[in-house]
């Protein structure tokens, strides 16, 4: 049973239609303990909204997790861990932190509770009534 991860990113940094476009890429830069423990779980398979943050603040698009977690060979610290993920494309629409706030459902999803982790689960019930909101 695969497992929902929120993955945070700045659009101008690497946004998701970077990702789009590479089809893959190796999600690093971590380095916050929770956010690598929460990476440290993730198996191949698992589901992944990337969520822009900065002025966007919305979720945008759906990934997957292709690699077991393994240490980031440019970093030069095997604490630093990271997963590979690939594209699984864009939502039919975003959906704002102001909406998943409103909405009751949510009102657990560790995006609110721990608004500067970088990395979070979601449940599945979760992540269904994301989708919904999206559009899907």
């Amino acid at each position: 049973m695969p497992s929902y991860w929120i993955l945070k990113t700045e659009p101008t940094t690497y946004s998701y239609g970077d990702l789009a476009g590479e089809k893959r890429t190796r999600w690093d830069g971590v380095k916050n303990n929770l956010a690598l423990k929460h990476i440290r779980t993730m198996q191949a398979g698992d589901a992944v909204l990337i969520y822009h943050s900065g002025k966007e603040k919305s979720l945008v698009g759906q990934a997957r997790v292709t690699s077991k977690p393994y240490a980031d060979p440019d970093a030069g610290d095997p604490k630093l861990v990271v997963v590979d993920i690939e594209a699984a494309g864009a939502l039919p629409r975003p959906v704002t932190l102001k909406e998943i706030k409103a909405d009751e459902a949510l009102a657990e999803l560790a995006l609110v509770r721990m608004p500067r982790l970088s990395v979070v689960p979601a449940t599945a019930a979760q992540w269904k009534r994301m989708l919904q909101l999206a559009g899907r």
